[in-house]
């Protein structure tokens, strides 16, 4: 652990020589950045033990501090998790590269010859807590488009962050890159993340990844711009034309398949028709799965119901806990989700056409669904290899942020001797 005193000198230290990093990475070719992911891959598949050994110590240290068991998944790793984690750096690898692509192109009447191409963003700074994978997800998609990263894990995940690092920090090595192009803040001392906030000079954008309480940290502290990642909130809306077969698959895969995910159902709004048919099927099969309902309405009179109060809305369970309320129509559900929703993920179930493009346009979520389950609100699932994070904003990145949204623009404009009359 590192003295407070010292902690402005050692981040200004990680932050020059991420700024020397980021210099060389804007110009290193695609394939030596993708061979870097390849050779981190295998050192992370060679390193299971070690990163298991890691883990457990930051299970310890989580049990210890009381961790609920929702948070504790989200910290645990296995042999299978690690395998993911190595598969997921070789997805990203695989992926086009962003820096460089042409996103536009054109000829102007005075002559110039126009084009707008993706450059990387300079310095990363992304803060996240419990889920050690982050730190490999993370790392690889900043090096894939361009970036040094400075990453802050959580104080849990602390060994565990170390061991993935120091693997990703081998693939730098084989790939002759810089070995700051990845650093890990070496401190568990929340200290660092407000010297990380501060560092306009250095960093180039900060992305927390993480609960309510340290997104409003970074957005209240940061100097630095923040793509926000804002709780996940997600609603569940059944629509009276709703697939009763659909509708149950979906809702227990959202609400059961990983409750501590961000993807996961936290709300499911049930139109007034089907409350007695469809939605007292949901909310008895929820039970039978072990999930607390919190219910509203007609609800309440299902044996095994919890009432739900005013505080059960707008709120991010991240447990085997959903909220269920009744609601009259579409519009009725539309105004209870904007209000209480996050903009992160919402779903629609129906069969009808209508009801779905009215949805899709009266909300202004990042991600909407329909009959599919909000689990899959994830940048891996989109296709992205991995995701930075599910930004909520709607300033540069909106969405799962994989490596083409890590990227800004320059414009390269050529003519030929041209003046400007």
């Amino acid at each position: 652990m590192k003295d407070a005193v010292e902690i402005p000198q050692i981040m200004a230290e990680i932050g020059a020589n991420a700024k020397a990093a980021a210099a060389e990475l804007a110009f290193a070719p695609a394939e030596t950045r993708a061979a870097a992911l390849y050779a981190a891959a295998d050192a992370v598949e060679a390193s299971i033990p070690a990163i298991l050994d890691a883990n457990a110590k930051d299970m310890d240290f989580g049990g210890e501090k009381g961790l609920s068991a929702a948070m504790l998944d989200r910290l645990l790793l296995d042999k299978d998790r690690v395998k993911s984690m190595a598969e997921g750096l070789r997805a990203v690898a695989e992926q086009p590269d962003p820096v460089g692509k042409v996103i536009a192109e054109w000829d102007q009447p005075t002559g110039l010859h126009i084009r707008r191409v993706r450059t990387p963003l300079g310095v990363i700074g992304v803060i996240y807590e419990s889920r050690p994978n982050v730190t490999a997800d993370a790392g690889a998609l900043c090096l894939k488009a361009g970036n040094a990263v400075i990453l802050r894990g959580g104080s849990e995940s602390f060994h565990s962050s170390g061991a993935i690092h120091a693997c990703l920090v081998d693939g730098l090595k084989v790939a002759g890159l810089p070995e700051t192009a990845i650093q890990l803040v070496p401190t568990r001392d929340r200290a660092a993340v407000s010297e990380m906030l501060t560092m306009t000079d250095m960093i180039d954008v900060i992305v927390p990844r993480g609960g309510k309480g340290l997104v409003g940290l970074v957005q209240r502290e940061a100097r630095v711009p923040v793509f926000a990642h804002l709780e996940g909130i997600v609603h569940i809306y059944v629509d009276a034309a709703a697939d009763p077969e659909k509708a149950l698959k979906v809702v227990l895969n959202a609400k059961t398949r990983r409750t501590g995910i961000c993807g996961a159902a936290e709300c499911l709004l049930i139109h007034r028709d089907v409350a007695e048919t469809i939605g007292q099927g949901l909310v008895e099969a929820l039970i039978d799965a072990g999930v607390e309902v919190r219910a509203d309405g007609p609800f309440q009179d299902i044996d095994g119901t919890v009432a739900a109060t005013e505080d059960d809305w707008g709120r991010e369970f991240l447990d085997m806990i959903v909220a269920v309320k009744s609601v009259a129509d579409i519009d009725d559900a539309i105004a209870h989700i904007r209000r209480y929703g996050s903009d992160h993920t919402d779903c629609i179930l129906t069969e009808d056409d209508a009801a779905a493009e009215r949805f899709f346009a009266r909300l202004d979520s990042a991600i909407l669904m329909r009959n599919a389950s909000t689990q899959f609100a994830d940048g891996g699932e989109f296709g992205m290899g991995a995701e930075i994070g599910i930004a909520t904003g709607k300033m540069h990145a909106r969405g799962p942020v994989g490596a083409a949204q890590l990227t800004s623009f320059k414009y390269l404009v050529e003519g030929e001797g041209t003046v400007r009359g």
